[in-house]
């Protein structure tokens, strides 16, 4: 190997797919003179991991186009160094060196740099339980695990199939592997699919995946996987004691950042194991930068440092990376916000920035609203619901995070509002923002719209908003919805119920007590605002309306 002499500016690159790719081609457009070297440990350099589980699903069937950049087009293209199957074990900061394990003659050498960018990535947790080495026990991070499971699946004695994390990828996962004929059970910790959202806005992905008759082991955790003569995993043990029969155990329970060639060379890590980045991606070392799911980002909600391991902050991260390595300059970073979607059967859910759930295990003072509206006007055919929940602070309305969940045009209003938070918009600027409005494309009043005039009702004191599993007792509930609808979906929680139809209020008011706390109700809470409105001008104080009705409601205390 050619050593680079000091006067030649030369970039290593560590690691490939999202972060390291793009690192290392945004630093030849930027820089033709330079020595890029990028070093992989595994075969290929760039793949789309994202599209892993469809592949297992054969909704992608050619498996060359989960490859992104093949080495071979990154040397013709860009004149990158690629070294396939080439690990680095160590960094001498001192000597600005790094240590090369040649996986494919097994030789070892060392390789001077200039700029180090960093992208190891991150590994699946793989729990230690008894069982957990069975060869048809896998996890899903890169090709050649995809292609293990393919082959698990193909040789499965019986087409039972369990997932252990109902994550966005244990749901993608959950979706494929039902798309492909397997009876699949579905294991969570949690009491709910898809933890990082509140448990309301869960509840239509748990119903869709119950419909498609996967078994659902929530609330519950691995407790062994047991295995045959042959040592193949045959059923699995759970916590609380039940057992089932499986012929493939895949985890996904989460991933921890891969650090160890950093924290040996000294490079400062965070509670969480991320390494510590500034905004220009670079380590406490700044001739190293770290970019990918091993390195902690600013979360724009908080503006804390905290581990986002996703492909598109992945990506820009590695951009930039390599635009200040090769040029000594580029813009800061930006902030953060976790947003992220996941398809479960015909249903999608979406999130962005904190949800309530989470604003408040962190200290962070929200309010929220959730408003059910259709995803295009409701007399263009095909209209469906999108129900969206908005998290804002109570003191200036800036928007703190979203939540979306439906069966079309959730990506389009959560892109909105993250687009939004990035430029730190309030509630206020929601609701004023111009949107696209066609019958087939959106309404007037887009569910964005409807979101943030209930969130400016509230922030302006025209109406008070309760959350949807907010305790009743006591309150005068009264529900403004007709008979007919009450009768199919009951409002739960609360007894009893005063039960007056909107168009009959004003008519009726001497059926309430003046004096009494009073929490109105209807499907999704935009009558029962209707009705808040006219009981305060008639003399009510104490009026709540219940944040996104029946309808959501009934999911929260369902779950």
């Amino acid at each position: 190997m050619a050593v680079a002499t000091e006067s030649r500016l030369t970039i290593v690159i560590v690691g490939g797919v999202a972060g390291g790719a793009s690192a290392a081609t945004r630093a030849r457009r930027l820089n033709e003179e330079a020595e890029i070297i990028l070093f992989e440990k595994d075969e290929h350099v760039s793949f789309a991991n994202c599209g892993l589980p469809y592949y297992l699903g054969g909704e992608i069937t050619d498996r060359s186009k989960l490859v992104v950049a093949s080495a071979d087009l990154l040397r013709t293209r860009f004149r990158l160094d690629v070294r396939t199957r080439q690990e680095v074990t160590r960094i001498d900061r001192a000597n600005r060196t790094v240590t090369v394990q040649n996986h494919l003659d097994g030789s070892t050498y060392e390789q001077r740099y200039s700029k180090l960018i960093l992208a190891p990535g991150a590994s699946a947790i793989v729990p230690p339980l008894k069982g957990v080495g069975a060869p048809n026990v896998l996890t899903l991070r890169n090709l050649n695990d995809a292609d293990r499971i393919a082959a698990a699946v193909r040789s499965a004695r019986t087409p039972q199939a369990t997932v252990v994390g109902a994550g966005f990828i244990g749901l993608e996962l959950v979706e494929q592997l039902t798309r492909r004929g397997l009876a699949v059970s579905l294991v969570e910790l949690q009491p709910q699919v898809l933890p990082l959202l509140d448990r309301e806005m869960a509840h239509p992905l748990r119903q869709a995946l119950q419909q498609h008759g996967v078994q659902l082991y929530l609330g519950t955790s691995l407790k062994r996987i047991l295995t045959n003569r042959d040592g193949l995993a045959v059923a699995v043990e759970l916590d609380d004691g039940r057992q089932f029969d499986t012929s493939l155990v895949i985890l996904g329970v989460g991933v921890r950042p891969n650090n160890a060639l950093a924290t040996a060379a000294g490079i400062e890590t965070g509670p969480d194991g991320g390494i510590i980045t500034n905004r220009y991606m670079q380590t406490s070392d700044p001739l190293i930068y770290a970019v990918g799911d091993a390195v902690q980002y600013t979360f724009g909600p908080t503006e804390l440092p905290m581990r986002i391991p996703l492909a598109g902050p992945a990506n820009r991260a590695g951009r930039l990376a390599g635009e200040h390595a090769a040029t000594d300059g580029a813009h800061a970073a930006a902030d953060v916000l976790g947003t992220a979607i996941v398809r479960v059967f015909d249903w999608s859910a979406a999130q962005t920035g904190l949800s309530a759930a989470r604003a408040r295990q962190s200290g962070v003072p929200a309010r929220s609203v959730t408003v059910v509206a259709n995803n295009h006007a409701g007399y263009y055919p095909g209209a469906t619901p999108i129900t969206l929940k908005l998290v804002f602070d109570p003191k200036y309305g800036r928007i703190l995070g979203a939540q979306a969940v439906g069966k079309d045009g959730v990506d389009k209003r959560i892109d909105v509002i993250a687009t939004a938070m990035a430029f730190n918009a309030t509630v206020w600027d929601l609701a004023g923002l111009d949107l696209n409005y066609a019958p087939p494309f959106g309404a007037a009043k887009d569910p964005v719209h409807m979101a943030a005039f209930a969130a400016c009702n509230q922030m302006d004191g025209i109406t008070d908003f309760l959350d949807a599993d907010a305790d009743l007792s006591g309150m005068q509930v009264l529900d403004v919805r007709t008979p007919p609808e009450i009768e199919q979906l009951p409002f739960p929680g609360a007894d009893p119920v005063i039960r007056i139809p909107l168009d009959e209020l004003r008519d009726r008011l001497d059926e309430l007590d003046l004096k009494r706390e009073t929490a109105v109700t209807c499907q999704t809470s935009l009558r029962a605002h209707i009705a808040s409105c006219l009981l305060r001008q008639a003399g009510f104080e104490r009026v709540h309306v219940v944040s996104g009705g029946a309808v959501v409601r009934s999911r929260a205390l369902a779950e």
